[in-house]
């Protein structure tokens, strides 16, 4: 499934996105682990290939809400480009941040050593603030696009939690926003699995 994933990424990627400097992000993107790596350490997409394949169903719920918002001519709110950024680089800050470990789990009465995903991150600079960062490294964002993704994690994100109140006038001043997390809140529980 994962090389099935990474060339559908691929071909979505390529089709859609042609701004200066997408070239040279996806040269980096490949030599990461991207394609490997989950999309949560016991979550939903716990799983080698999952950030992946959760980046195209964030994606392709992101055109479902567009469409169900703004209707068929949705392309006349957001391009088709912007989309796709936003839909499938929105976890880009996931990229190399995962690693594998053992821990015994006591299966029929036997103590066996299971492999088990945990955070090593090496660039702690957040969560969607990271994705903006890491993108904005190799190409410009507009401002939507930067707050859709920056702010993707919704009520989840840890500023918000901390009492910051910059979620919700990005919601209202930037409804693309909103409608992002509301297509990656559904990726994740409606077409993914969480692991116990």
């Amino acid at each position: 499934m994962s090389e099935e994933c990474k060339n559908k990424f691929l071909e979505i990627f390529r089709e859609n996105i042609k701004r200066p400097g997408s070239e040279e992000f996806l040269d980096w993107l490949q030599k990461t682990d991207f394609f490997t790596a989950p999309a949560s350490t016991k979550f939903h997409s716990a799983y080698q290939g999952g950030l992946c394949q959760h980046s195209i169903n964030a994606y392709n719920r992101f055109i479902k809400l567009l469409n169900s918002e703004y209707g068929e001519d949705w392309q006349k709110v957001i391009s088709q480009e912007s989309v796709a950024i936003i839909g499938l680089l929105h976890d880009i800050c996931k990229v190399n941040c995962y690693k594998v470990e053992y821990r015994n789990v006591k299966e029929n009465g036997e103590w066996v050593q299971k492999p088990v995903y945990v955070v090593d991150d090496q660039l702690p600079y957040g969560h969607g603030e990271k994705s903006v960062y890491i993108i904005s490294g190799f190409m410009h964002l507009s401002r939507e696009e930067a707050m859709a993704i920056n702010w993707h994690m919704g009520g989840y994100d840890m500023r918000v939690k901390g009492g910051s109140y910059s979620l919700s006038d990005a919601f209202y001043k930037f409804p693309i926003a909103l409608i992002f997390h509301t297509a990656d809140l559904m990726a994740t529980y409606l077409d993914e699995t969480q692991q116990n």
